[in-house]
């Protein structure tokens, strides 16, 4: 499954909203980071509740981040689970970098 991002101005980029299509049926996410893990793109998606707020189990999506020829962004689920154990293991250490470094704030 491939899901497309509707492009957006700077002036977008933190309301940036990524509509998934899946079994379950349509959700709405915010961009948390885009990051690499192992020479690939990766996206980080927080589903939001019906009212457009962040879920309240804080639940992130995981998925393949990719660009066209013309820059247009897209999204792929990852259904291979060590690829998947790799890209949410290098996510937690983004999140203990971000922790560690508030600390020096």
């Amino acid at each position: 499954m491939t899901e497309k991002i509707t492009p957006v101005t700077e002036d977008e980029i933190d309301d940036i909203r990524v509509t998934l299509d899946t079994e379950n049926g349509v959700i709405e996410c915010r961009i948390l980071t885009i990051f690499e893990a192992d020479g690939k793109d990766y996206i980080a998606l927080m589903p939001l509740d019906e009212k457009g707020n962040d879920n309240a189990e804080g639940a992130v999506y995981l998925y393949r981040y990719h660009e066209d020829e013309q820059g247009l962004p897209s999204v792929e689920y990852i259904s291979d689970e060590e690829e998947y154990e790799a890209v949410a293991d290098r996510y937690d250490e983004l999140l203990d970098e971000a922790f560690y470094d508030s600390l020096d704030d």
